[in-house]
């Protein structure tokens, strides 16, 4: 498996290892429902190296993403990031993606486990196009800070860097240099929570991880590890769909509630397609389901109607900020109204369910 530069932090801190998309990630270190806790409530730090960054330079990389997202990137403004997906021919998602532009370059992060994929992916539809692109991800770290008290953490602890976070808007993002370290800071994050996501060169890693984790003490909340565990329980809460779960080659993006980062008229791959489901409607659609009772609905369990199945649990688990039992699915559009009473079949035990409208979690602005 490989490793992130913050491997040997992890060790010494003794978290609990897994492997994630072929890299040896932390899932925990106190445990999941304190890290995510403490992520609603304080701020923490995720490890989120193992994400790919691809970096474009040359005359034809807006031209090439324009070709592989579903987002118009030709709209993305210096210093803004867009959310998309990249899909195959049939409107297929092959990963969902952010696009930042730089004044310079644009830099995509996809997943961990797709990265390999995308590049191909990449490489077969940019022949004949003056592009270059570079995998970043070994030679960078990058590391999430999530929570309430994140920006007012971040002002105080890196008061002396060259940037106006107070500036910085959502999905906005900043660069400079310290001491000849070139840094990115993205106001974006995949908690439900304020926060933002740091890259920096591998070197930084270390020194940046233990200024920020400082304990603060009585005067200021301390910034908390936190592993992948609570990670997926708080973008669950948020209603934020992961791939491998609620997205896949056999999904698109309109059916998984994601019709905001489709330019529905653009010309790239997998646009024929869409139009056509666009036009005639998804078969299933994803929705939020609240659970009676304590029981967790995992991936892959079967959602009724009465007797019939209509449905499949995407995700599930026990809400720690709700306390209750919540779970994502896909289900026939016609059952996909708020409100629709369903079943979930947990190991031949039927579950009463409602639809709800999804996130389950929002935070007070």
């Amino acid at each position: 498996m490989q490793r992130t530069a913050l491997y040997d932090t992890h060790k010494q801190l003794g978290a609990r290892l897994i492997d994630f998309g072929g890299w040896e990630m932390p899932v925990m270190y106190s445990g999941i429902t304190e890290e995510h806790v403490h992520t609603r409530t304080a701020s923490s730090i995720f490890d989120v190296s193992h994400m790919g960054r691809l970096v474009f330079t040359g005359r034809d990389a807006e031209k090439l993403l324009d070709k592989v997202c579903t987002r118009n990137i030709a709209k993305l403004k210096v210093g803004r990031s867009g959310y998309s997906h990249v899909c195959n021919e049939q409107g297929g998602i092959l990963d969902d993606v952010i696009v930042s532009r730089y004044e310079d370059r644009l830099l995509m992060v996809c997943n961990a486990g797709n990265r390999d994929k995308i590049l191909a992916h990449l490489k077969t539809h940019s022949a004949g196009m003056v592009v270059d692109i570079k995998d970043t991800t070994k030679s960078t770290i990058m590391v999430a800070v999530q929570g309430p008290a994140t920006m007012e953490l971040f002002r105080s602890q890196l008061d002396k860097l060259p940037i106006k976070l107070d500036e910085l808007k959502r999905y906005g993002f900043v660069t400079g240099s310290y001491f000849g370290v070139e840094f990115g800071i993205f106001r974006s994050g995949y908690t439900g929570e304020d926060g933002v996501e740091v890259v920096l060169p591998t070197m930084a890693g270390t020194l940046v991880w233990d200024k920020l984790t400082v304990d603060g003490g009585a005067e200021r909340p301390t910034v908390k590890p936190a592993g992948l565990g609570a990670r997926d329980t708080l973008r669950l809460e948020a209603g934020m769909p992961l791939y491998g779960h609620e997205l896949n080659e056999q999904v698109d993006p309109l059916s998984a509630g994601c019709s905001w980062c489709v330019d529905i008229e653009g010309d790239y791959i997998g646009a024929s397609a869409l139009r056509t489901i666009h036009r005639e409607g998804s078969a299933r659609n994803l929705v939020g389901l609240e659970l009676d009772g304590k029981r967790i609905a995992r991936q892959g369990v079967k959602v009724l109607s009465g007797a019939r199945e209509v449905g499949d649990v995407t995700s599930g688990t026990m809400s720690p900020t709700l306390e209750k039992s919540i779970a994502m699915a896909y289900v026939d559009r016609d059952l996909a109204e708020t409100g629709s009473a369903l079943g979930i079949d947990i190991r031949g035990t039927r579950v009463d369910a409602k639809v709800v409208k999804l996130p389950f979690y929002k935070r007070a602005d």
